[in-house]
C-alpha cells in the first residue's frame, strides 16, 4: 500500500463512520492529504466504538510508518 491508497482507505472509513464519529464535519469532507487523513483518523478513534478505533489505529500506524520511512531517506 502506498500513501495514496492509504488515503483512499481513510476516505472509505470516513464515509462509513461519518454519522457516528464525524457528525461535526461537512457531509462532503474527505481528506486530501496525509495530514488531513491523520486528523480524520484521530476523530474516528476518539468518537468511535472499539471496531472503529481498531480500524483507524491500523491505518494511522501505517501512515506514520510510511512518513518515518520517507523522512529517513
Amino acid at each position: 500500500m502506498n500513501v495514496a491508497e492509504a488515503i483512499e482507505e481513510v476516505k472509505k472509513l470516513a464515509n462509513h463512520y461519518r454519522t457516528t464519529c464525524l457528525w461535526f464535519m461537512r457531509e462532503d469532507y474527505l481528506p486530501a492529504n496525509r495530514e488531513e487523513a491523520l486528523r480524520v483518523l484521530d476523530q474516528i478513534e476518539r468518537h468511535g466504538d472499539r471496531k472503529a478505533f481498531v480500524e483507524a489505529r491500523g491505518l494511522r500506524k501505517w501512515l506514520l510508518q510510511e512518513s518515518s520511512a520517507i523522512s529517513a531517506k
